[in-house]
């Protein structure tokens, strides 16, 4: 293959035209063009020829689809390779026909880029002979090997799409490693999926995650794989297909590593003896164990984190109810109340979650109370009482510094306000006040009054619930008091 080709690269980002350009003339001594949209490229191919054109989808003034269009009007003979993130089935038949060859998933491996050059260019070199051929039956018979192999190249993409996808809906470890044995299931139809992880030295593989297509079949399963093969996997750090005819049943281990070490295997089986595992099984497979063991380590450092962060905040929360001995846990049980009305009222479980960290913080703004107003034993002055009510707003500005619950912050902030239009610190009224600072209004009020506090004693539970069933319109929103009073009167809210 002669190694003199003009190679254009088309993208709308610098940085990726240079690493192109850079790399395919050291490494191959191609002839680089490179234009960063679709105009700047028809020129060149008309003032240039051109042997092989990398094209981004996305780009201003004229994306790759409509180049890849008159690419096609203008030379047929030029291959074209996409780069693109996420491919549409519908964008990828829509430019298969406009004289696309190949996809690049995105990022693009750098270093696969001489192959592609090498393969697309031999194929344009066939295509060419192709079109000069007289036999029309042959001519017929390359094209449909050709739209074959495309047609393959399109489900390749949708099964590296749906992947990405998928394990980019993982909130935590936990999540991730179902949707990685079901991911599993669903790319290779095998019957049976497991994810190991190891103890201390490799050593005692155990299932964190599982996958079983149909529980009322042979539960043989992961029994017949031995425990010794996993650990080789996990030592080896070497993907294995195990194929036992006798047996009749078929297995797959895939290691995932962080920084180049194993710290898990998924095990795949097939047990109905129909089929075994196959290469592409393998490079699906593993090309999800690489993906997966990338978002494993970035969840475990997020949620190390946020752990360490949401330890910082409650220790707060700690420190302002130590200065006060009358309101100690009270933002826990008070959480807790509030979740309850949240489940009651069916809310999602995002809301839950937020109630959640908003009632553990809600008076965390207190910790900027000096303790002669906050500690009182009498009735405050009015002053005194402005100074109290600043709270939920401090409280709202330290959650807002970390820029991870906006959501949150404005629970805490409104927590205080009425639904009548009284309440502190912007007095919104009704439905303005955001549900779930209504819903932490109810359960705040209900420990505040079952509570000793410097001022009062605290008061028996059904004479706090009078209190709130009588405000209910004016301070409370009626529905959320209904929901209060159903849990109170099922035994499942109580001091």
């Amino acid at each position: 293959m002669d190694k003199h080709l003009n190679i254009l690269v088309v993208d709308d980002e610098e940085n990726i035209r240079e690493i192109f350009k850079e790399y395919l003339e050291s490494v191959n001594n191609y002839n680089v063009l490179t234009a960063k949209d679709g105009f700047e490229a028809l020129e060149i191919i008309k003032s240039e020829e051109v042997h092989c054109c990398f094209t981004d989808i996305s780009m201003p003034r004229m994306d790759g689809i409509e180049l890849t269009n008159k690419i096609q009007h203008y030379d047929n003979t030029i291959p074209v390779v996409v780069m693109t993130g996420y491919p549409s089935l519908d964008n990828a038949i829509k430019i298969l026909k406009n004289g696309v060859v190949d996809f690049l998933p995105k990022p693009v491996k750098i270093e696969q880029l001489p192959i592609t050059v090498e393969r697309v260019t031999r194929e344009r070199s066939l295509f060419i002979e192709n079109v000069l051929l007289k036999d029309e039956a042959k001519k017929n018979e390359k094209i449909k090997k050709i739209n074959k192999e495309l047609k393959q190249k399109i489900k390749e993409v949708e099964t590296m799409n749906l992947i990405l996808k998928q394990l980019d809906r993982a909130t935590t470890s936990r999540d991730l490693f179902s949707i990685l044995v079901n991911l599993s299931a669903k790319i290779t139809m095998c019957d049976e999926s497991h994810f190991y992880v190891f103890g201390h030295e490799m050593s005692n593989p155990a299932v964190i995650a599982s996958f079983i297509r149909d529980n009322n079949k042979d539960n043989r399963g992961t029994l017949n794989v031995d425990k010794n093969i996993i650990k080789k996997v996990g030592n080896d750090g070497v993907p294995l297909i195990i194929r036992k005819n006798g047996d009749n049943y078929s297995a797959m281990a895939i290691p995932l590593k962080i920084k180049s070490m194993v710290f898990g295997v998924l095990v795949s089986l097939m047990k109905d003896g129909k089929r075994n595992f196959n290469e592409k099984d393998l490079y699906f497979l593993n090309f999800l164990a690489e993906d997966a063991s990338f978002l494993v380590e970035n969840l475990a450092l997020y949620e190390n984190i946020y752990g360490n962060l949401f330890s910082t905040l409650y220790a707060f929360v700690e420190t302002i109810e130590a200065r006060d001995p009358y309101t100690k846990q009270h933002s826990s049980r008070v959480k807790n109340y509030a979740v309850l009305i949240a489940e009651a009222m069916e809310c999602t479980q995002e809301n839950i979650d937020i109630l959640s960290v908003s009632g553990n913080l809600h008076d965390i703004g207190k910790i900027g109370i000096p303790d002669n107003v906050l500690l009182k034993p009498g009735k405050l002055t009015d002053e005194e009482y402005e100074i109290i009510k600043k709270h939920p707003v401090i409280g709202a500005n330290i959650i807002g510094h970390f820029n991870m619950w906006t959501e949150e912050q404005k629970v805490i902030k409104h927590h205080h306000e009425r639904w009548d239009g009284n309440g502190y610190p912007d007095m919104l009224k009704g439905e303005d006040i955001p549900l779930l600072s209504r819903i932490l209004a109810v359960a705040d009020t209900f420990d505040a009054l079952t509570s000793d506090r410097s001022y009062r004693h605290k008061l028996e539970d059904s004479k706090a619930t009078q209190i709130i069933r009588e405000n209910s319109g004016s301070q409370f929103d009626s529905n959320i008091v209904d929901a209060f009073l159903g849990l109170r009167e099922q035994g499942k809210i109580f001091s």
